[in-house]
């Protein structure tokens, strides 16, 4: 039933009943004596009753720290989920694997390929380079947002498919904000007033058990200690606190390219960052998608904006131009002066982006940040700090 099979790792293994529950227990106990934190490997458990439900109670409170209960067959996670156990353990599935060969390729973006499994659901596959646990971030972003009234997609299950791992999705029968955008231009202010509409509510919603975006960014700064000093470190540290704490949902990639039309409403279906804080950081994320990526003289960049929201580059800046003058309710000559003060927040928000991707990719991002963080939020911290606690 139960076998130590590695320093950290406990196996655990058969039918435990009222049988064999105290031996069980007995030998969970002992295995994992002298652990600080124990995972148990379920991979080959075939069924739990109440018994050994209450040994793996007793072994939590022995140690007094986290039990992690891995790789979990659908049948088993539903006994933990009916008694209520997986709220005081750490349960996870077993990963299913599946295979994309033959299906149809409906959307591509930075982080991954989206495919077509059948008529009832799609997976988005992510680069190998996109860790497990990012994966599963963002199905916990995409469930909490569901149930906290925001329009998305449903978000089933993580899998694995050949090197990389995916989240399975409900299938939304229609097209993308973007796409329908370019084949309708006649209907660009209606389209545009949805989305202003979609883009207040969610700025309205509460987000249940939301993770702050402080806390996101502050975990990303460590990323950057190869290329910067502790003082910049120190500084962005201390611009990330300049935050208002709003409990406002910020969405973090809300461009037309992640936003299906059904039955006329806007879904989301891409939540890679989902967090709460203060309104100006989502709104920094839009101008970057939507007005500095289609500017920006390099062209891999304004390809890449391109293929990931379906839309041309003059399309995208028209639509980001109209965005903030419905949203904000402003005029051209407003509309500059708020740029100026997006731009500054873009080459935070970019840093902070970047920071958040693998060491290969930050390798390659080192003269992009450099450049952002010493040529401009340093230079223009005062203004940052100014900028960060705006209200609107």
């Amino acid at each position: 039933m139960v076998e130590k099979i590695s320093d950290s790792i406990i196996k655990i293994a058969g039918k435990i009943d009222s049988n064999n529950a105290k031996q069980f227990e007995q030998e969970l106990l002992s295995a994992a004596d002298g652990l600080g934190e124990a995972t148990l490997d379920a991979a080959e458990l075939e069924y739990i009753s109440s018994a050994g439900l209450r040994a793996l109670l007793r072994l939590k409170k022995t140690l007094g720290a986290t039990v992690n209960i891995v790789n979990v067959s659908p049948e088993i996670y539903d006994i933990f989920e009916v008694t209520g156990f997986s709220n005081i353990l750490n349960v996870k599935k077993a990963i299913r694997e599946i295979s994309v060969e033959g299906c149809e390729i409906i959307g591509q973006g930075g982080n991954g390929t989206v495919y077509r499994l059948d008529d009832d659901t799609i997976v988005k596959v992510y680069r190998p380079s996109v860790s497990l646990d990012k994966i599963e971030k963002e199905r916990e972003y995409a469930k909490n947002a569901l149930i906290s009234g925001v329009p998305c997609v449903i978000a089933y299950d993580v899998v694995k498919c050949g090197d990389s791992y995916g989240i399975v999705f409900e299938m939304i029968r229609s097209d993308t904000l973007g796409h329908a955008m370019v084949k309708e231009p006649e209907r660009f202010d209606e389209y545009m007033d949805k989305y202003v509409a979609l883009a207040r509510e969610l700025h309205s919603a509460t987000l249940a058990d939301g993770v702050r975006i402080k806390d996101e960014l502050h975990e990303r700064v460590p990323n950057l200690k190869p290329w910067c000093t502790e003082e910049e470190m120190e500084l962005l540290h201390s611009l990330i606190e300049e935050m208002p704490d709003e409990e406002c949902i910020i969405h973090g990639d809300f461009h037309p390219g992640n936003i299906m039309i059904q039955d006329g409403e806007l879904l989301l279906i891409d939540m890679p960052e989902v967090t709460v804080g203060p309104e100006i950081w989502e709104l920094t994320a839009i101008y970057r998608d939507l007005v500095a990526a289609p500017s920006n003289f390099q062209e891999r960049v304004r390809a890449l904006m391109e293929k990931s929201t379906g839309m041309p580059v003059e399309l995208l800046k028209k639509t980001g131009i109209s965005f903030f003058e419905r949203y904000m309710g402003i005029d051209e000559k407003e509309i500059e002066e708020l740029f100026k003060k997006l731009g500054l927040m873009y080459a935070l928000n970019v840093v902070f982006v970047l920071a958040s991707g693998s060491p290969q990719s930050l390798d390659r991002a080192e003269p992009i940040i450099e450049h952002l963080l010493r040529g401009v939020v340093v230079p223009n911290e005062q203004a940052l700090r100014h900028i960060l606690k705006m209200k609107f």
